[in-house]
């Protein structure tokens, strides 16, 4: 039964692989790499860092934190984050939706020839048919985020906020307090730090298991932040209107969307930043920069 549930997972997926390179082109699935480039090392800065200082003071009494303390600590975190998080993912959707609805324009609508007139489109013959083709318009983070700007000012960029506080918050809260307790169990003793790859694993496993608990609250975010719709795609008006038609039309299966996916991607993401994290990467480059030499 897991076998047959594991097989599914994976048809689904290379399915949605295929159709995607099929239609946009294999670099049609890093639409979007470059805002995320740009963004989610401040973005992993500020989380990383507001969960150890919630900590730091939380701790002051000298004593261990409970894990209520550590669920504290990472919620402050999750709020902290979404300065930079919630206009990171909302440019990275309309990069993601641009090159999907362009991929549906090309594809040829089919006309009777006595219906063709001259217009603005490209017209494009064939001996069995005739067919319109509209060419896709290019665009890029940068565009999208003036013109987000000057039709609705700052909030634009931020549209989906309540839906990203909905699901990062959570995140953190789960992920932060099962990361310590994970990384804890690979110190040879108290005093010591666990080893770097044990890091790796625990941030791995704490990325993924946050990644699916709050995998429902990533759909609605999503769906929210996604201002360019298909013809036959449903417009929601908040948070509570996208949910009740989400259960509605798709059931409750809809909310688990993408799930494996995305702890695929979240597993290494953070297994990597913690490890660079408490390695002291960042210590080391600053320590070692022209600007510190200077300054000593």
């Amino acid at each position: 039964m897991l076998l047959l549930i594991f097989l599914c997972f994976v048809f689904c997926r290379m399915d949605c692989l295929v159709k995607t390179v099929r239609s946009e082109g294999y670099f049609g699935m890093y639409r979007g790499a470059a805002v995320n480039l740009t963004l989610v090392t401040p973005e992993k800065a500020i989380k990383l860092a507001a969960n150890d200082l919630l900590r730091h003071h939380l701790a002051k009494d000298g004593k261990g934190l409970t894990v209520f303390k550590e669920m504290l600590a990472g919620c402050g975190a999750g709020m902290c984050q979404v300065i930079v998080t919630t206009p990171m993912e909302m440019l990275k959707i309309q990069l993601q939706d641009a090159g999907r609805l362009a991929a549906q324009q090309q594809k040829p609508v089919m006309m009777s020839p006595t219906k063709l007139v001259a217009t603005n489109t490209v017209l494009s013959r064939s001996y069995n048919s005739c067919t319109v083709v509209t060419p896709p318009r290019a665009v890029s983070a940068t565009q999208i985020a003036k013109e987000l700007f000057h039709a609705q000012g700052i909030q634009g960029l931020y549209k989906g906020l309540g839906a990203t506080l909905m699901r990062d918050v959570p995140f953190s809260i789960v992920y932060f307090p099962l990361f310590a307790n994970l990384n804890r169990l690979g110190k040879p003793t108290p005093e010591k730090s666990s080893p770097f790859y044990w890091a790796f694993l625990s941030g791995c496993a704490a990325g993924s298991t946050a990644a699916v608990a709050v995998n429902p609250c990533d759909v609605v975010k999503t769906r929210l932040q996604s201002l360019n719709k298909g013809s036959s795609e449903e417009t929601y008006n908040g948070v509570v209107d996208c949910i009740s038609k989400i259960m509605r039309k798709e059931g409750p299966s809809a909310f688990l969307k993408g799930a494996g996916c995305r702890a695929l991607v979240i597993a290494p993401l953070f297994g990597i930043a913690q490890v660079m994290y408490f390695v002291g990467v960042g210590e080391y480059i600053l320590d070692n920069s022209p600007l510190s030499l200077l300054s000593a």
